[in-house]
């Protein structure tokens, strides 16, 4: 059987990634391994390997990593102390194959790692862009790092072609995160008050809002504005989300601890909804605003709009549903206006997301079970 390790460092990885381990877990073909590393381990942001085990898990390996710091150095230090503590992870592991999904540091340390160890890697969601964020740079050099890819579109899937990767190696498989749309189940507005210990009797946000790391945003300023911005709305009430675990994310907490205790019985500040109630809350809120890529791939194919804030998220395909504006309470505040317009919304019916519907995990397993992992990887050119 082929041992198949998957990574997860942080939340909202694990989120994604949830169907597929489940379905690894499951399959008399292959044997699970997973490692669990960066925000997952730090109190700070919510000790979330503990849904991990909740969810029925067993955790192979976990890996302390993160420097307590709010500096692109303590980032960069973090990243070293990484690949010491990958390298011996995956010596007892001893996989066939490591699945790593997305565009952070955390995993590029584990790519770098695998790479040199000679473990195959598959990455997930290559091929995207966010040009506001240091993830540009690490996705697209995982990518080259990795021997099989699974895109979320067919546009993205070109463009990992574009960067080199033969094409026989690259097929869309759609978002990981719109598994769960088929297969899961969702809290109803009762279950989800009961579960926060919190009253969302009102319509209500979710908010989260996390540091641009490539760019001018000052994440305070930014996070200020926002919280502005939501005070003009006072009859919306607001889940707001921690930021992750990037340079600057630390200073924002703060603003939003600061901010939900002045507003206690309108404003809910949470590190980590997990996936159901996360995903849940977005089927019933009357908006998604901030900056994460939730906003972008998951809210529209539950006809929510978002509003994504500033330039974290620049160049990434996003469906009709998504209201790009900039840092400004101005910009913040007329955007959720139309977010929350009766004609919007009527227009959301029309919404098609790009990313397609669902059936990510099946596609990614056979693309394990049927890919020649020794075949030695080589540059693809295109026709010049």
């Amino acid at each position: 059987m082929k041992k198949i390790t998957v990574f997860t460092g942080t939340r909202a990885d694990y989120g994604l990634l949830y169907w597929l381990i489940k379905d690894i877990n499951e399959d008399a073909a292959l044997t699970l391994q997973l490692l669990v590393s960066g925000s997952h381990l730090s109190p700070e942001f919510g000790l979330t390997y503990n849904e991990i085990l909740k969810d029925g898990f067993y955790i192979d390996e976990k890996v302390e990593m993160l420097v307590s710091s709010n500096t692109p150095l303590g980032t960069a230090k973090s990243l070293g102390l990484a690949v010491l503590g990958y390298a011996d992870a995956l010596d007892r592991l001893d996989s066939d194959i490591v699945v790593i999904l997305g565009d952070r540091y955390e995993a590029l340390a584990l790519a770098q790692t695998a790479m040199i160890m000679g473990i195959p890697i598959l990455h997930l969601h290559g091929g995207e862009v966010s040009e506001g964020a240091i993830d540009e740079t690490i996705r697209h050099s995982i990518t080259k790092l990795s021997n099989l890819h699974g895109t979320s579109t067919e546009a993205y899937r070109k463009r990992v072609i574009q960067l080199g990767e033969p094409p026989e190696s690259v097929v869309n498989v759609g978002a990981m995160g719109l598994e769960y749309l088929a297969r899961g189940h969702f809290l109803d507005r009762e279950q989800l008050c009961a579960s926060l210990n919190f009253d969302l009797s009102k319509p209500f946000f979710i908010v989260t809002y996390h540091p641009v790391t490539l760019g001018h945003e000052d994440p305070q300023a930014s996070c200020n504005n926002l919280i502005e911005a939501l005070e003009q709305y006072p009859s919306h009430q607001v889940i707001f989300t921690y930021p992750n675990a990037d340079a600057g994310g630390r200073e924002i907490i703060p603003l939003i601890e600061s901010y939900a205790s002045c507003r206690s019985a309108r404003v809910l500040a949470i590190p980590s909804l997990g996936q159901v109630r996360y995903l849940s809350a977005l089927k019933l809120a009357d908006a998604v605003i901030g900056n994460s890529s939730s906003g972008i791939i998951e809210a529209p194919s539950f006809d929510v709009p978002t509003v994504n804030i500033g330039v974290r998220q620049q160049g990434r395909l996003a469906a009709k549903s998504v209201l790009n504006c900039d840092v400004s309470v101005e910009a913040i505040v007329s955007a959720i206006r139309v977010a929350i317009s009766k004609d919007y919304k009527h227009d959301l019916e029309l919404i098609v997301n790009p990313y397609g519907k669902g059936r990510a995990s099946f596609n990614v397993i056979e693309m394990i079970k049927s890919f020649d992992f020794s075949k030695m990887k080589v540059f693809y050119d295109l026709e010049l």
